[in-house]
């Protein structure tokens, strides 16, 4: 038996790069092996990447004695769109059967003691130059792993013995995990997306990532610096685990002025739609600084009044750039259950609604010359200026503890202050600090006129946000606030 190369992930090309034209498949393979290096450096690891005809080696570190097992579900490196899967896999320089079946062997028969298995080798590169059958691989290796085992089970194994043959050695593994798939991040240019924090919009930049669109994010804010930062928190999830090799900016403008001109000037029932607009004039301005040539939206057919079919055809002419919407029949269990998987779910779900537009009856069908009538109310100068003043973010070097709230931040609740715990009621029963009281979110900003001011107050809720939002909104108004760091599980450490 042959000594092995050290442990190595072996990635397999996602199958659209290989029905591309020769030029433009090998284009997008060496966009793909720089994002590759990129995502290596982001684990502070040697980007050192080996191509081999239809495979793509990469050393990793020898497994410490007594430390953790690399499982690579976790690892960058199943994160490059691009990538169909990966393993973590032995590669030996043998091509004989007789040392395939004895390695393979030696490799597995502890792994298949006990259990059902199955053999699965193929032939990787040029036909003629593996000469190996990889039936009869799967026939020997099989016999000779049987014994001790449970059987062999084809259809439904315990455990799986893969087995790659190539011209210059074989690869044994037994995982197979699966990556992004689609196309390499940057092949197809570049856009810039609207997000709000929310699960739709950090979806949407996702879906269009893994088609190669590199993505600006465009955060039109109307809930002052705590709902900027529950943004930048899920932008900064997805620039720094899904969008190796580029370095997305997240465009933060203030979009209060915009709204209260809206509120002060039109019809209520078209708020939402004169809005949406506006923020897409918005992305527009930001799109062509950004030569950018497309905006992205979390928008779903009639998931709110400003998503009917209707209305979408009247806010999408407010640009002539094409509106990409990836998530246009998605429903929203979907959407979630895609948010979960890709890490942003859990920071998502705690980013306020703090837009104050939500008329009692908005238009559903609202017309585009009356539209168009209300805009006109509007000073267009307004637009310009708050996309001049907007702040830039470059997410990759954003250092999460900026993020965190500044002067408002307490780690342990101060003598005599009223804990107000901010979460849903059934979180609330579920568990909570003794001294809390329960207070939601909507609640407390309708509850704070009759709150005491000579009180201080203590503010909680599951990771910080919106206990930060509303410490800043009870701030301006006069009231001695604070919000607990950390949320909800570090007050129940500090109890």
């Amino acid at each position: 038996m042959g000594e092995p190369t050290p442990r190595e992930a072996l990635l397999r090309f996602s199958g659209e790069l290989s029905i591309k034209a020769r030029g433009t498949r090998s284009h997008f393979r060496r966009r793909l092996l720089h994002n590759l290096r990129d995502a290596l450096a982001s684990e502070g690891l040697t980007p050192h990447v080996e191509l081999s005809h239809e495979r793509i080696y990469v050393p990793l570190p020898a497994e410490e004695p007594g430390g953790p097992a690399l499982d690579l579900r976790e690892h960058a490196l199943a994160r490059v769109s691009g990538i169909q899967s990966v393993s973590l896999a032995l590669r030996y320089p043998i091509t004989d059967l007789d040392e395939i079946v004895r390695t393979g062997a030696a490799l597995f028969r502890e792994r298949v003691r006990g259990h059902r298995f199955a053999v699965r080798a193929r032939r990787v590169g040029e036909r003629h130059g593996v000469r190996t059958p990889r039936q009869e691989v799967e026939r020997r290796l099989g016999a000779a792993l049987l014994p001790g085992s449970a059987g062999v089970d084809l259809g439904a194994p315990e455990e799986t013995v893969y087995v790659e043959l190539a011209a210059s050695g074989t690869s044994f593994f037994s995982q197979r995990i699966a990556g992004p798939g689609g196309l390499p991040l940057g092949v197809e240019g570049r856009a810039v997306a609207l997000v709000s924090g929310g699960f739709d919009s950090a979806v949407a930049v996702w879906q269009m990532q893994r088609r190669g669109v590199a993505i600006d994010h465009v955060f039109c804010n109307l809930g002052g610096a705590s709902h900027l930062r529950g943004a930048a928190r899920v932008a900064k999830v997805l620039a720094d685990r899904w969008s190796y090799g580029t370095r997305p900016q997240l465009h933060a403008i203030d979009f209060e002025p915009v709204a209260e001109a809206i509120r002060a000037h039109t019809e209520t029932r078209y708020w939402q739609v004169l809005l949406k607009r506006t923020m897409l004039r918005a992305a527009e301005a930001v799109a062509n600084e950004r030569r950018a040539v497309a905006i992205v939206t979390g928008d779903a057919v009639g998931q709110v009044s400003s998503q009917t079919l209707h209305n979408l055809a009247v806010v999408s002419r407010a640009t002539s750039l094409p509106i990409l919407r990836p998530l246009v029949g998605a429903n929203k269990d979907e959407i979630i259950a895609c948010a979960r998987q890709i890490g942003t779910a859990e920071l998502s779900k705690v980013v306020g609604e703090y837009c104050a537009m939500v008329p009692r009856r908005p238009a559903t069908r609202a017309p585009l010359a009356a539209v168009e009538q209300q805009e006109a109310r509007i000073d267009p100068a307004l637009l310009g200026e708050q996309v001049a003043k907007r702040t830039v973010l470059d997410l990759r070097e954003l250092d999460a503890a900026s993020l965190e709230a500044t002067g408002l931040a307490v780690e342990r609740i101060p003598p005599r202050a009223v804990l107000l715990d901010l979460r849903p009621i059934e979180q609330y029963r579920t568990e909570h600090h003794p001294e809390a009281l329960h207070l939601e979110f909507s609640q407390a900003l309708r509850a704070l006129p009759s709150l005491d001011r000579r009180r201080t107050y203590v503010l909680c809720c599951e990771f910080g946000l919106l206990s930060a939002h509303l410490a800043e909104l009870m701030r301006r108004e006069g009231f001695d606030a604070w919000h607990f760091t950390g949320g909800q599980r570090a007050l129940m450490r500090s109890a």
